[in-house]
């Protein structure tokens, strides 16, 4: 069995211009779980992890871009628990920080055009269909599994907010929090803000994976560009709010979430002396691509 004891608090933080709207804010540190398997990637990993040890599989098997946090938390948790892992990465042969630790952790790392990349299951069936011991892991760890790991961050919860904002790529990690509030029988408002562009699509992933029709906000103009993409106001938003606060935020996903809380308030959305919570999904290793704009 699984054993991985973990710590995740809530931290009330005191940043000026949260302060000066009349903003209570706090962030649910998912980003101190584990150093590599961090924020929602332990989350979603969790039942995955459970599944293919009850089905004696012992081969991980699983996608992901070239700073992808999701592979690095699989090959960390991989080697934690006794798996062999491989992963097929998007676009072309190259090695970065992230991808040294993947290997450094005993992941096989597979490079596949971005054509070849988007037919995952056809992948998985042409170099593992034949192999008993695989799992498929599908990428950023999306599914069922992943969004049962996800209602636990609402079960975990010492205190009672009016809004919670957390980012979203797949929409699992939402649906999770949004099924752990369900069955919590809790009602704070729960805020997506999409970190691709054209994100609109997610509502169907979110709708498919709960287990009742809620009703939640889904922001999708906060993209900056795109995924993995950004621009000058969020990079000094990111400086300016650690330097202030002490806690890092990424630019792919929790920095543009943060931007969006502050924004909204700024626009009058919130009334006086309102709790929020944000759930820090960790995703550190993506300032490492980014790394030359700081």
């Amino acid at each position: 069995m699984l054993t991985f004891d973990f710590n995740s608090p809530e931290e009330e933080i005191f940043y000026n211009p949260f302060r000066d709207l009349g903003i209570r804010l706090f962030f649910k540190r998912d980003d101190l779980i584990h150093p590599f398997i961090s924020g929602n990637k332990w989350r979603k990993l969790k039942y995955n992890l459970l599944k293919a040890q009850q089905q004696g599989k012992t081969h991980l098997v699983t996608f992901g871009g070239a700073y992808s946090n999701h592979l690095l938390a699989t090959a960390a948790a991989a080697a934690k628990f006794n798996f062999k892992t491989t992963a097929f990465v998007r676009g072309e042969n190259i090695n970065n920080e992230v991808l040294a630790m993947c290997k450094l952790f005993g992941m096989q790392l597979n490079f596949v055009d971005r054509e070849t990349y988007k037919n995952k299951s056809q992948l998985y069936k042409q170099h593992f269909s034949n192999d008993a011991l695989a799992y498929f892991i599908a990428e950023g760890g999306a599914g069922y599994e992943a969004e049962l790991g996800c209602r636990e961050i609402i079960s975990e919860l010492n205190s009672y907010y009016d809004h919670i904002f957390c980012s979203a790529g797949t929409g699992t990690t939402v649906a999770g929090i949004i099924n752990g509030l369900s069955q919590q029988n809790l009602n704070s408002q729960i805020h997506a803000v999409v970190a691709l562009k054209n994100g609109d699509f997610l509502k169907h992933e979110i709708d498919k994976l709960l287990l009742k029709p809620t009703t939640y906000q889904l922001h999708t103009h906060y993209h900056f560009g795109g995924y993995a993409k950004t621009q000058a106001t969020l990079i000094n938003f990111i400086k300016d709010f650690t330097s202030a606060t002490g806690i890092l935020i990424d630019p792919v996903y929790t920095a543009k979430t943060l931007y969006a809380i502050l924004d909204l308030a700024s626009k009058n959305n919130f009334l006086n002396g309102t709790k929020i919570l944000m759930i820090h999904t960790g995703g550190l290793f993506g300032l490492l691509g980014m790394k030359e704009k700081f």
